[in-house]
């Protein structure tokens, strides 16, 4: 296993625990829709980062492409939950259209992690 593929995962075990933090706190506020939006794009893919890299150590999907899918998630998982926690607690967001961005990257992630299904492994 590479070193890239050590640290995805490792950040995505940092995201499982940012999203179960964030869970937590939308558990316990009034008016936290965004933390719970945020929780859940952070426990939803923290899982996919792990599984790309997984089955891309394997060699049972094309590699290259599976760990740059992993990536997207860690860098889109993460701009689009920190937009939306700076939006709960401090009024404004990271930068201007950094969720949809952060979406936006998702989705592009998924359909590489599907084309690197189908892409002939060597």
């Amino acid at each position: 296993m590479s070193g890239a593929s050590r640290l995805l995962i490792g950040l995505a075990a940092i995201m499982g625990a940012c999203g179960v933090m964030l869970a937590a706190a939308a558990a316990h506020l009034p008016d936290a829709t965004r933390l719970a939006a945020a929780s859940s794009m952070l426990l939803f893919h923290a899982p996919a980062v792990v599984a790309a890299i997984a089955v891309a150590d394997r060699a049972i999907i094309h590699a290259k492409l599976a760990v740059a899918a992993a990536a997207g998630f860690v860098i889109a998982a993460s701009l689009f939950a920190g937009d939306l926690v700076l939006r709960q607690y401090a009024g404004h967001g990271l930068f201007p259209m950094a969720a949809p961005a952060g979406g936006t990257l998702l989705i592009l992630s998924w359909l590489a992690l599907a084309v690197a299904a189908v892409w002939p492994k060597r």
